[in-house]
């Protein structure tokens, strides 16, 4: 009975294989699996007749895979896996007495068990080879990496007086802790020598809002003298005792959290009034789900009586019939010379004229408004007509901007116009500005410069990251350089004064097949020809992945029938795959810099979609309509206004593991004097993912997508969360290796910051544990610090 069971296993399975395989072979594809399916059935004809071949043979059919696996893949464990672990553990059934028995003589080893005991010797031998060449000295193969591989000695090296003195150091005073987004902290009493003994100082839990609800936790924190303030997901804004975390106040912002559930706030922002006294002097200023700008007095909480009324401003003002629920800002305002600059996240692909993606300033002080730039009308800086509003439908801007008060220019990245998937409606001004960096003129909103990092974008690759400003060493003197991160993986360098690359940009030949009808296309597009590129190799099919032969058969199938001729291929009404998909490259976490070594820092995905533009009159027919509750519903985006809807999902097998190879996140370090890479690695393990939103409880280092950033320190530390992986990471920043971790009640899915309370003489580290549903974490509403030991940060 044993011996038919298995036999009709071996048989299902051959027949699953062959047939597949046969289609993927009419597409062009891989013949392995048809092959394999037949000596499948082959092995189960031969189980039910009683013959000792079915062991020859499928010891015959594991050496072969072997061979096939190493000449595909060579000896990248990860895609070794899929490929050869399930065949070699299938094959046990033949070592099992009963089926041995019951196949002919049953009693020679030669005649039973030994091809199949051969095979997975060799099997094993080969997985054990490429296990220590994956875990063993990182082995940078990736060709996109073009200027290789350059160690340099770090400025701080061997430093280890501790950095105290100055508000600069003992605060975090905007959200990437200068206005320009580096994400830096000269403190360091923390450092290689002392991370290891990190405990955690405090604990503080956000609560649910009004509903239950907890929201997206993405919040980066501020610290200013003996205080940190932050915000929650429903716009609530609360004050701890930066040594403690005890709350000493919270605004209930009560804002209309039915409109939405996109919303997030990712952070506030302080401002001192000069010469000022008394109430609202300092004052924190936060913006609101709902579209409101709310200035709160930082000491007691309290709305600013001399800001707009009672202390709130609408930001809805000219925004048109239909932008509640369709607009919200998400990321902290920017402060600027007494001016506060907003953008606003207009919610993506549901109908053609949604609201403007207009920037707009407001006096910190009063409220009042001081200019807008609106892409329609870029010379109008002035509020519209009463009755009228900015231009719809336009890019906006929805990521962290940056600052540089001496330049008097704030830098804003801007994202597409609604729809991203479909362009033959966008007008000249769209096509002008969408998909760029522009340097406004802080004072009057005038452009100053800007530069667009895709042209005609079709594959929403809005600029999700925060601008970041560092000086470079040059000829003359230091050079005002800005670096941009995109979702394309692309990383553009440019002179932060004039808008001009500081390393080279070419514009290459971009694919032209398989569009919509009516669309046009770029037929360039500018890559970083210095660099490095995080967009990953182009996609082949033996790149395709799975967790066993059947799912990865089915990632090649879906592979072979999609289009895909490389990056930046078009979507169409045939499904084309889009890679680096929408997380990136890199998202909205950015990268962080260390100033002094010129190094950058880099959190990088590899995650693909698959999408297809559905012809109207199948999308009404399917029921696909405008919502604001969230962005589309079983993949499906309404694009109403246009003649497409579309089809939009992450390139996953059956199993809901990606049908592309680990790994899906890297971290890397940049130098960005040579533009060489230090160092790069995976980054997460699969402690907390697995097969069918399982968790697989291994600590295996693998690269898992990431949402969120890092942050360098004089420590020569990088301390990054950023996985669904509840672990929170002390890096070496010098090499990559990680040197301390704690687990975290949620995935850390926020940019970290860190500050000096003169209280106990300690430096605190602090990220948000909050989860989050797009990469299939689980919700947390924690804020936790970490700091060294009272007596031992003493010595």
């Amino acid at each position: 009975m044993l011996r038919f069971f298995y036999a009709t296993l071996l048989m299902l399975i051959g027949l699953a294989l062959a047939a597949g395989g046969a289609y993927l072979a009419v597409l062009g594809g891989s013949f392995y699996y048809l092959i394999a399916g037949l000596a499948l059935g082959g092995c189960a004809l031969l189980l039910w007749r009683r013959d000792a071949r079915a062991s020859k043979l499928y010891g015959a059919l594991l050496i072969a895979t072997l061979i096939w696996a190493v000449w595909e893949c060579g000896f990248n464990i990860w895609a070794l896996v899929p490929r050869i672990v399930a065949p070699a553990a299938l094959g046990l059934g033949f070592l099992i007495p009963a089926i041995r028995q019951a196949v002919g003589i049953g009693t020679r080893w030669w005649r039973t068990r030994a091809p199949v005991a051969m095979a997975g010797v060799l099997t094993a031998a080969v997985l054990l080879g490429a296990a220590l060449h994956a875990f063993g000295p990182e082995q940078l193969e990736d060709p996109l990496y073009q200027a290789g591989v350059g160690q340099r000695e770090m400025a701080n090296a061997g430093s280890t007086g501790i950095v105290l003195p100055g508000a600069e150091n003992r605060d975090w005073l905007h959200y990437g802790n200068d206005a320009g987004g580096s994400r830096y902290s000269k403190l360091n009493q923390i450092n290689r020598d002392t991370v290891s003994k990190l405990k955690v100082a405090w604990e503080y839990r956000l609560g649910p809002d009004a509903n239950g609800h907890y929201g997206s936790v993405e919040v980066t924190p501020l610290k200013v003298n003996d205080l940190v303030y932050l915000c929650t997901a429903y716009s609530d804004v609360i004050a701890l005792d930066a040594e403690t975390g005890r709350e000493k106040w919270r605004y209930h912002a009560k804002a209309d959290i039915d409109s939405t559930t996109h919303g997030v706030c990712r952070g506030v922002a302080y401002y001192r009034v000069p010469d000022a006294s008394g109430l609202c002097a300092a004052r924190i200023i936060s913006n609101t789900i709902d579209g409101r700008l709310v200035a709160l007095d930082a000491s007691s909480g309290e709305p600013c009586p001399d800001f707009g009324d009672r202390g709130v401003t609408s930001l809805m003002n000219g925004m048109g019939p239909h932008s509640r629920g369709y607009y919200f800002p998400t990321s902290a305002p920017t402060l600027i010379r007494g001016k506060v600059v907003i953008g606003g996240l207009v919610l993506d692909n549901q109908f053609w004229g949604e609201p403007s993606g207009v920037i707009r300033a407001f006096d910190a002080l009063t409220g009042k408004f001081a200019w807008a730039f609106d892409v329609g009308r870029p010379d109008d800086h002035g509020e519209p007509a009463h009755g009228t509003s900015f231009t719809p439908a336009t890019p906006n801007s929805w990521a962290p901007m940056s600052a540089d008060e001496a330049l008097g220019m704030v830098y804003v990245p801007t994202g597409n116009a609604t729809p991203d998937w479909y362009g033959a409606q966008r007008r000249p001004f769209d096509e002008k500005y969408s998909s760029s960096v522009m340097a406004l003129d802080a004072e009057t909103g005038a452009i100053r410069w800007s530069f667009q990092t895709a042209h005609h974008d079709l594959w929403d690759y809005d600029v999700a990251s925060q601008p970041t400003l560092i000086d470079l060493p040059g000829a003359t003197g230091p050079v005002r350089a800005l670096i941009q991160p995109t979702k394309r993986g692309e990383m553009f360098l440019l002179d932060r004064v004039t808008g001009k690359p500081l390393s080279q940009v070419v514009e290459r030949p971009a694919p032209q097949k398989g569009s919509a009808p009516g669309e046009r296309l770029a037929p360039t597009q500018p890559f970083s020809d210095r660099l490095p590129s995080f967009r990953g190799a182009d996609l082949q099919e033996r790149n395709m992945w799975g967790v066993s032969p059947i799912d990865q058969l089915w990632c090649r199938i879906k592979f072979r029938e999609a289009r895909y001729d490389g990056t930046l291929t078009p979507p169409g009404p045939t499904p084309s795959i889009v890679w680096p998909g929408g997380l990136g490259g890199s998202d909205w976490g950015g990268v962080s810099v260390d100033p002094t070594n010129h190094t950058m820092i880099v959190n990088s995905n590899r995650v693909a979609m698959y999408v297809s533009l559905l012809p109207r009159s199948l999308a009404d027919r399917k029921g696909v309509q405008p919502r604001t509750t969230n962005e589309g519903e079983g993949g499906m985006l309404a694009m109403k206004g246009t003649p497409f809807a579309l089809s939009f999902l992450p390139f996953l097998s059956p199993l809901g593991v990606p049908c592309t190879e680990p790994p899906y996140s890297r971290l890397t370090a940049v130098d960005l004097v040579s533009h060489k890479v230090q160092w790069s690695k995976p980054l997460g393990t699969m402690r907390d993912n697995g097969i069918l939103g399982l968790r697989a409880m291994l600590p295996i280092t693998m690269g898992v997508p990431t949402i969120g950033g890092s942050l360098t320190t004089g420590g020569e530390l990088i301390f990054i969360g950023a996985t669904p992986e509840k672990t929170f990471r002390a890096v070496d920043l010098r090499n990559g290796k990680e040197l301390w971790s704690a687990r975290l009640p949620a995935g850390g899915l926020a940019g970290p910051m860190t500050y000096w309370s003169d209280r106990s003489e300690r430096q605190f580290v602090v990220v948000a544990a909050g989860g989050n549903a797009v990469v299939a974490a689980p919700p947390g509403d924690s804020i936790i610090a970490y700091a060294l030991p009272a007596k031992s940060a003493a010595h």
